[in-house]
């Protein structure tokens, strides 16, 4: 089914601790309460996650997001009433045909899946995979309308707690070849993804 293509997500942290994960250091984070903010061509968008649902997935997006990985990808499948979808980093570069978008990921990294109760209502964040269920990688997608076909499918990690009207204009983007491609007619960026602290509620 079309839309089962990988989906990716990504984010970009505060300076020091992009600077120390590039350097290969173990960064102590507080993934539970990891705020990402993804600073888009149409207006921000942020995210909170579910750690207790899907750690795994929750480390590896916030651990990309720290190191940059996601600077400068696009949103290279959208489709209205549906879900947008990111974090392929081949789409930093000129479409190479014999590895279109959509086909990239972080390198071999491939996440044991988390399905869990979480079901993907509008706003929430999972992550894309291939017919594999342990191949999700860095691509994620946001759901913009209630999609409970996907539960259980995908791993849900997160939901967008502000910006969702952001994530419908990238959706209803007009774009070329609907149906298959799905890709916006004008590239749509994450240029950048900002990591934060939640207020702890005590």
């Amino acid at each position: 089914m079309k839309k089962t293509a990988l989906v990716g997500l990504m984010l970009v942290c505060t300076l020091p601790l992009a600077a120390q994960a590039r350097k290969g250091k173990k960064v102590a984070r507080d993934y539970a309460n990891t705020l990402a903010t993804l600073q888009t061509d149409m207006g921000d968008i942020t995210i909170k996650f579910f750690y207790d649902k899907a750690p795994k997935h929750v480390e590896n997006f916030v651990d990309l997001a720290a190191s940059g990985f996601y600077d400068g990808t696009i949103f290279h499948r959208v489709i209205p009433g549906f879900m947008i979808q990111g974090g392929d980093p081949l789409t930093k570069k000129p479409e190479d045909p014999a590895h279109p978008y959509g086909t990239g990921g972080n390198g071999e990294t491939r996440l044991k899946a988390e399905f869990n109760d979480v079901s993907h209502k509008r706003g929430i964040v999972s992550m894309a995979r291939s017919a594999d269920p342990n191949s999700a990688s860095s691509q994620f997608f946001i759901v913009v309308k209630d999609s409970p076909f996907l539960d259980q499918q995908y791993s849900a990690f997160g939901e967008v707690v502000a910006g969702l009207d952001v994530a419908d204009k990238i959706a209803n983007a007009p774009r070329h070849d609907p149906g298959r491609l799905d890709r916006p007619n004008q590239a749509i960026h994450i240029k950048k993804i900002l990591l934060s602290q939640a207020q702890s509620s005590s």
